[in-house]
């Protein structure tokens, strides 16, 4: 265990759970102009008396008129929630759907990738923070490219993706956005997710239920003054991982493991326990910190500190625990085993999947377990092990021109 690091709770996470309001302004106000000029007017709201409540993350934030939520990008103009649509920062990308990540949605193939601008946190050890800290910081952010729902899923047919994938920033704060993507993807036949910190509402749930199959999770700690440090609450991440498994979405949880925030096994043991409360086959991915942002001085995670916390999972009863972020020097914990007779099931090698053994069923060939995932139905078949060396490389994101 490290040396713990000491912060101060954030002012935007209150008591209460309920967020405040903004002025209409931001670091960048000429960004701020840009985006609020693609945007279109949003239901996941009700009115309270001369404001609006919106209802995409537990924040929950009561807008005037004038006036911002906690995340910069809803706002209340005309008497309408206006939230963000038509856009992607950055452009889109084809990403291994193990770098999401998710172990147990269709193994080896391609997730189109896009995201916005914004967040409704702001952890200091962001690893997006080009994206998602946008309108709180002065940077040089990524270009914005206006596009169709039809152009992105044109993009994601095109590349042979399997998924359509809402990622990079928070994709709560945009989530009319995802939906009206994921509606057009469905239709086509493909896998819809988001990489999301969580920080759900009831209502949020019920509109993206029809439409996202899978939800990758950030548990970022088991500490609620923490947690108002990164702009929420502990509670309401637990709340949203509940209602994401209740509602029947395949989920899978990551703790990026950063030392002396993070990282003791007091802590990592309330995660696994609380993970195990839920559902004992919630994948639990725990992942290595780089120093970033504004969190620069904590080391590196180490290899041997992702297999101690791998291993705390193991013992609090979780079935699948994985280490990430440092291909090849984690041991077993990068590949997936039966739970019963412990048959190796999938090899990986970081993004690569070396050897495919599930059922089409989704069980285990030796024993007959059934192996809870979204598998492809046809088995090893639909599996092309990518192996090494130049492997590794093909499995490797690249980006996805639209048209």
């Amino acid at each position: 265990m490290s040396e713990p690091i000491r912060y101060e709770p954030s002012a935007a996470a209150r008591p209460d759970g309920v967020g405040s309001e903004a002025e209409l302004d931001s670091a960048d106000d000429t960004l701020a102009r840009v985006l609020d000029s693609r945007t279109v007017a949003s239901t996941l709201c009700r009115r309270e008396g001369e404001r609006i409540r919106c209802l995409a993350c537990a924040h929950r934030c009561l807008i005037g008129e004038g006036r911002r939520g906690i995340c910069r990008v809803r706002f209340v103009k005309a008497g309408e929630l206006r939230v963000p649509f038509g856009y992607v920062a950055g452009g889109l990308a084809s990403d291994p759907v193990e770098k999401k990540p998710f172990f147990h949605v269709y193994p080896g193939s391609d997730a189109l990738t896009f995201g916005m601008l914004g967040c409704n946190f702001h952890c200091p050890f962001c690893q997006n923070w080009v994206t998602s800290q946008a309108l709180r910081e002065s940077i040089s952010g990524s270009p914005i490219i206006d596009l169709t729902p039809e152009q992105v899923v044109n993009a994601a047919r095109r590349s042979g993706a399997r998924l359509v994938v809402s990622s990079y920033n928070e994709p709560l704060i945009s989530i009319e956005w995802a939906v009206a993507i994921f509606q057009k993807a469905k239709l086509q036949g493909l896998v819809c997710a988001l990489v999301s910190n969580g920080y759900a509402t009831p209502e949020v749930i019920e509109f993206i239920k029809p439409w996202v199959a899978a939800y990758k999770i950030d548990l970022k700690g088991f500490d609620d003054r923490h947690y108002r440090m990164l702009g929420g609450t502990l509670e309401g991440v637990k709340t949203g991982i509940r209602l994401a498994h209740e509602n029947g979405l395949w989920v899978e949880i990551v703790t990026l493991i950063v030392p002396g925030f993070n990282d003791s096994e007091t802590e990592l043991r309330a995660i696994a326990k609380f993970i195990a409360s839920v559902s004992p086959d919630i994948p639990w991915h725990v992942t290595a910190f780089h120093p970033d942002y504004k969190m620069t001085e904590p080391a590196p995670t180490s290899a041997r500190q992702l297999i101690r916390a791998a291993e705390i999972g193991a013992e609090e009863g979780l079935r699948f625990v994985y280490a990430g972020n440092l291909p090849g020097r984690v041991g077993p914990w990068e590949n997936t085993h039966c739970p019963k007779c412990r048959e190796k099931l999938i090899d990986r090698y970081g993004f690569l999947v070396r050897e495919y053994k599930i059922t089409p069923h989704g069980t285990c060939p030796s024993c007959g377990t059934t192996i809870p995932g979204i598998w492809p139905e046809g088995g090893s078949d639909e599996v092309n092990p990518a192996g090494t060396g130049s492997g590794y490389f093909r499995r490797a994101p690249r980006k996805v021109e639209p048209t």
